[in-house]
């Protein structure tokens, strides 16, 4: 029932052109940083996520849909860092990803 109601409401958002957002949490491979924010989900099967580090920088990014469930994106941080990363949507507006941030492997989880 749970995962009906989450591709109901991904369809409802995808066609209402509107946009929905998530909590979203991260960190670095070695756990030295970590990182709290949000993702938002378009109608248009694009998004963006906009993290914060317990170091105080801000990394932000806009993502893609490339099938069904999974994505890609880029990171780029107030320190001038970036990197690329990739997702995995476990239903609804929910998924994991990875990717790098200045070369150090980076994980997340949004919803």
């Amino acid at each position: 029932m749970k995962r009906i109601a989450a591709t109901l409401l991904g369809i409802t958002v995808a066609l209402s052109g509107c946009s929905t957002t998530q909590s979203a949490k991260g960190q670095v491979a070695d756990g030295s940083e970590t990182f709290t924010g949000s993702a938002t989900a378009h109608g248009s099967h694009r998004g963006s996520i906009k993290l914060t580090s317990s170091r105080g920088r801000l990394c932000t990014g806009n993502f893609e849909y490339v099938s069904d469930q999974e994505g890609k994106g880029m990171f780029n941080c107030s320190d001038l860092e970036s990197g690329p990363f990739t997702f995995v949507s476990t239903g609804g507006m929910h998924g994991t990803g990875s990717g790098t941030l200045g070369g150090k492997p980076f994980t997340f989880t949004v919803g």
